[in-house]
């Protein structure tokens, strides 16, 4: 694993990046990793548990996933990344998560104001108060250091299909097991958090080194 230097991470480049072409959609508001699964217990009774979530100070972007970098300069490695012991990583497509607050915004209108931005796990929560399609982000999306003014692509986004855990806990509000919901219940929470209502994932564009971000850093679909 690499180590936090006082300046940053080894292999931020210094480089300046263009924003031709690109269409602002707002700053990194938050950071964060998942330290372990969010979904707990065992089918039919797993429940969605935010708990393993921690905000980070600084987020370690590579190939096979996120590393976190907390103030004090410890790195935790993110369950998604594929050299997690306990890795989630699917096929290296879902090793960095990006979420956005107008989506939290519609989810509190819908939902409760127990959705509370990061709660759904995204490792970058951008605000914005537009919403964003998987339609607007195809081409991909690129976060712009505040620090040294390197642009990092991130390519290859999908939708982040909401799971039967965290629909529940967002039709209800509860961390830990969770009464049935009626079939017509459940399926109107997934329809409503699909489509990238939750996030999207996405990963390094190739020949890229692993490089650092922080809250405050532009982002831009491109």
């Amino acid at each position: 694993m690499l180590s936090a230097a006082k300046d940053g991470i080894p292999g931020f480049k210094r480089e300046k990046g263009s924003r031709k072409g690109m269409r602002e959609i707002g700053r990194i508001k938050r950071l964060q990793v998942q330290r372990s699964r969010l979904k707990l217990g065992e089918k039919p009774d797993r429940y969605y548990d935010p708990a393993p979530l921690l905000p980070v100070s600084r987020l370690l972007l590579m190939a096979k996933g996120v590393i976190g970098v907390t103030a004090d300069g410890e790195q935790i490695i993110d369950v998604h990344n594929a050299d997690h012991p306990e890795t989630r990583n699917v096929n290296g497509c879902n090793g960095i998560s990006i979420g956005f607050s107008s989506h939290y915004a519609a989810m509190r209108d819908h939902f409760g104001v127990h959705l509370i931005d990061g709660i759904a796990g995204e490792n970058i929560l951008v605000e914005t108060g537009a919403r964003q399609s998987l339609a607007d982000l195809e081409r991909g999306v690129a976060i712009q250091s505040a620090a040294a003014g390197q642009m990092i692509y991130l390519k290859d986004l999908l939708v982040a299909t909401p799971c039967v855990e965290f629909s529940r806990f967002a039709a209800t509000g509860i961390t830990g097991m969770v009464p049935p919901l009626a079939n017509t219940e459940l399926k109107e929470a997934l329809q409503f958090l699909d489509a990238g209502q939750r996030g999207f994932y996405a990963t390094l564009a190739e020949a890229q080194e692993p490089v650092a971000i922080q809250a405050g850093d532009s982002v831009f679909a491109l």
